[in-house]
């Protein structure tokens, strides 16, 4: 597919509402549309660490680095695009204030831009949306309403609440001033990282992804650049395949973040020319992926934000280093997150669930447990089964929920139990 390079010159940001409302396209964005989004931006969003991770680095046998754009304010990249498009509102549209749907990271974004730039803000989240992400957008200043049970239908209200009132709709990743916002982050990584030869970046709707494109391909054309969507919310590859948008069906993944049915317009032609590939990851991989960035960067993500660890992680060699691997953002609900780690570590082959048969008879259990020692292995819970029609008289069923130390001490756990005469059913 042939690409082309970013240009230097153009409009301003600052202009792209008055020539979308007077033709219905949008002009291309172009560098310095970035790099007067990065002037914005100052002193308002953070320039984030960028970090070195070892263990990805001795898998990739190159250099890899995060980008840790968790640690930006609002806890996300979702500020910078945010920021500059109601800084580029006039006068009598901010007086109208402006209104967003999100289920979590962009409503964060809103809100504080709003409340930074004296924007009254109105954010609809899904009934659903976890508490922490509701509590903190209220308390950065938005009203919150909640309304519908998936994003769809709360996309569909805030734009009827526009139409209504005539607040100004803030789209999550559909226009070019949120893409230039989000495209500061390329240029960071440029300044940060300048021997970058490949930069990995989640997909959703492609705004983060087509803003860091057009600013990295502008000036290094020889950077890859490589987007990520979730294998269950995967709407680029076939949207790619025909040359346009296209909608997918079913939605079902824990990346939130990157949950997104159709890319957006604007953001698609971008990244249709500009990244060179977009790969899918599945949830055992962004599962592994969190983890990974818990335990061992010490760093706090969420799972949309994980997923370039993900493609790190299940194929490194085939990423050509150095590489910078952006951590979109870390909002991840606690509740979530004790369920994704526990996923994450049976992925990993560091859970082991067992179920076995043993005589009903004293000291049976204390046998067992003998046996899981010798092989280190560390029992989490135990339960016992004795009225199940399928056991004999002296029979009862246990279930065991074990910590392991990889999918070799898996093996060694099972075959030692097998080795003792147990019957392990699964």
């Amino acid at each position: 597919m042939p690409r082309r390079t970013a240009g230097t010159r153009g409009p301003s940001c600052k202009n792209y509402g008055m020539n979308y409302r007077a033709t219905g396209h949008f002009p291309p964005l172009i560098l310095d549309d970035i790099r007067g989004a990065q002037k914005m931006l100052s002193g308002v969003a953070r320039v984030t660490a960028m970090e070195g991770s070892r263990h990805l680095s001795e898998l990739v046998g190159a250099p890899v680095h995060f980008k840790c754009e968790n640690l930006q304010r609002t806890g996300s990249f979702k500020l910078r695009g945010a920021y500059v498009r109601i800084a580029g509102l006039s006068p009598v549209e901010r007086a109208a204030g402006v209104v967003a749907a999100s289920a979590g990271n962009h409503a964060q974004g809103v809100a504080l831009a709003s409340a930074l730039l004296g924007v009254r803000s109105t954010v609809f989240m899904p009934v659903g949306a976890p508490l922490p992400k509701v509590a903190a957008t209220r308390q950065y200043g938005a009203q919150v309403r909640l309304h519908g049970h998936v994003v769809d239908e709360t996309l569909a209200a805030a734009q009827e609440y526009a139409q209504e009132t005539g607040a100004v709709f803030i789209h999550p990743f559909d226009h070019p001033d949120i893409i230039a916002g989000q495209g500061t982050v390329g240029l960071e990584i440029l300044e940060q990282c300048p021997e970058v030869r490949t930069i990995v970046v989640g997909i959703g709707g492609g705004g983060l992804a087509a803003g860091i494109a057009v600013a990295v391909k502008a000036v290094r054309p020889d950077v890859r650049i490589v987007g990520v969507q979730a294998a269950g919310a995967a709407c680029y590859p076939p949207s790619l395949a025909v040359g346009h948008p296209v909608s997918i069906g079913s939605l079902n993944t824990m990346a939130d973040g990157i949950k997104v049915g159709r890319p957006g317009d604007v953001p698609f032609e971008l990244v249709r020319e500009l990244v060179d590939e977009v790969r899918t990851v599945s949830e055992d991989e962004l599962s592994s992926a969190l983890l990974l960035c818990l335990e061992r960067a010490k760093l706090v993500v969420e799972p949309a934000g994980a997923s370039p660890v993900a493609a790190l992680l299940s194929d490194p060699k085939s990423f050509r280093g150095p590489v910078v691997a952006l951590l979109s953002g870390g909002n991840v609900d606690p509740l979530l997150m004790q369920r994704i780690l526990t996923h994450g570590m049976v992925a990993a082959g560091r859970y082991l669930s067992l179920r076995l048969r043993l005589t009903d008879r004293p000291g049976a259990l204390a046998t067992l447990l003998g046996v899981l020692s010798v092989v280190d292995a560390n029992v989490l819970d135990i339960g016992h089964v004795r009225t199940d029609p399928r056991l004999g008289l002296t029979e009862v069923e246990v279930e065991l929920q074990l910590e392991t130390k990889g999918p070799e001490h898996c093996a060694e756990v099972s075959a030692a139990l097998r080795d003792a005469g147990y019957l392990v059913m699964d």
